[in-house]
């Protein structure tokens, strides 16, 4: 990029980066949470290291990607200059990819069933690095779709205690086309039942609801880069 487009750049994407934190802003004050209660992370699949590279010199530190592959192939070298980023793991993960995952990513949100958990002890054991996982639920119980079902949470994080995996909350996408907030409270309930304290849920069309319903961690795509072509 030259020099004017590199700062036009800059100047949109902490345009959409206020934007966001004003609107997590009012859904904080709204719930009585504490201003500091959510993080943003930017979900950067499919957009290359020119997108990116924008928002990290507004500021932003916390990026999500779906693909282990994708994201091995883009994220070292932003790393290098940004070496304070946070990475998320944040779609459905194979078990043959856990120990890339878990040499790659800082979070993994998408802990959903017994042979990944095996699959990530074995690579945390390996590394000696423990990911922190969210657990994934499957609200609809859709066969075709990730997550584990509710009423299997409580074994799996018994099962991810026994062998040092670390539990730190609850992951969930929204049905779509469905009112979110009656699944977002579902979530809030199903953490708090069993002892957890992290909820990742809300997307750019629906974080303010979740924000006010107890989010502590954001997926956000095309409010911060744009609606996809």
């Amino acid at each position: 990029m030259e020099h004017k487009a590199i700062e036009d750049a800059v100047l949109a994407a902490r345009q959409r980066l206020d934007a966001v934190d004003a609107a997590v802003a009012r859904g904080l004050a709204d719930a009585r949470r504490a201003a500091d209660a959510v993080t943003c992370i930017a979900i950067s699949k499919t957009h290359g290291a020119e997108q990116i590279a924008p928002l990290l010199a507004a500021g932003q530190r916390h990026f999500g990607e779906n693909r282990v592959a994708e994201a091995a192939a883009k994220w070292p070298t932003l790393r290098d200059a940004y070496p304070d980023v946070t990475l998320h793991m944040v779609g459905q993960l194979q078990s043959n990819k856990a120990a890339e995952a878990v040499a790659l990513f800082d979070v993994i949100h998408s802990l959903d069933r017994p042979s990944l958990l095996a699959a990530l002890a074995r690579a945390m054991d390996a590394t000696g690095r423990r990911t922190p996982c969210f657990i994934q639920i499957n609200l609809e119980g859709a066969a075709q779709k990730g997550g584990c079902a509710p009423a299997d949470v409580g074994a799996l994080i018994a099962a991810a205690r026994g062998v040092d995996v670390p539990i730190i909350g609850l992951m969930c996408v929204a049905p779509l086309g469905l009112e979110p907030a009656p699944w977002f409270a579902l979530t809030a309930k199903l953490a708090d039942d069993h002892g957890l304290t992290g909820l990742s849920m809300g997307m750019s069309g629906d974080f303010p609801t979740a924000v006010r319903i107890g989010a502590t961690h954001i997926r956000v795509g095309s409010a911060l880069f744009g609606e996809r072509a």
